[in-house]
């Protein structure tokens, strides 16, 4: 008789488990759906028949609540557009050729001032070493 009563107590402790896992699932989905993905009712709509009718409203929500396609008219990351047709995208800077030869210009630009500037700096030391070598000789 023991047996039997923890065994049944255990058995509605899983169905109990399970119930509130099935509703947080649910009001966790509900909550973070965007407002155009909700069918049939609004959003508190759904809360309240998620909350008063556990387990049957959870389920009801996952059969029936959110919608199974995206709205055509909003455009989501990951849509299904090619790539070329994506809405408010040009190419990417490493893709333009444009870019690319405005770049290497800029780079070939730099190179160049900065082998003039080395080119100064070495004309420069060895100028003042000229005038140290002089001061050194004269000091003797």
């Amino acid at each position: 008789m023991r047996s039997t009563l923890y065994a049944v107590g255990r058995l509605w402790l899983f169905i109990f488990l399970a119930e509130l896992v099935l509703t947080v699932a649910a009001l966790i989905s509900c909550l973070s759906a965007e407002e155009h993905r909700l069918n049939a009712l609004p959003r508190w709509g759904w809360v309240l028949i998620i909350l008063l009718f556990s387990p049957i409203g959870a389920i009801a929500w996952f059969v029936v609540g959110r919608e199974r396609t995206p709205d055509p008219k909003v455009w989501r990351q990951g849509s299904g557009f090619p790539e070329q047709q994506r809405p408010g995208r040009g190419l990417a800077p490493d893709d333009d050729p444009e870019f690319l030869r405005k770049l290497a210009k800029e780079q070939r630009e730099t190179q160049a001032a900065d082998r003039e500037l080395l080119s100064k700096w070495e004309m420069d030391l060895r100028r003042r070493e000229e005038e140290l070598r002089k001061q050194d000789k004269s000091d003797d």
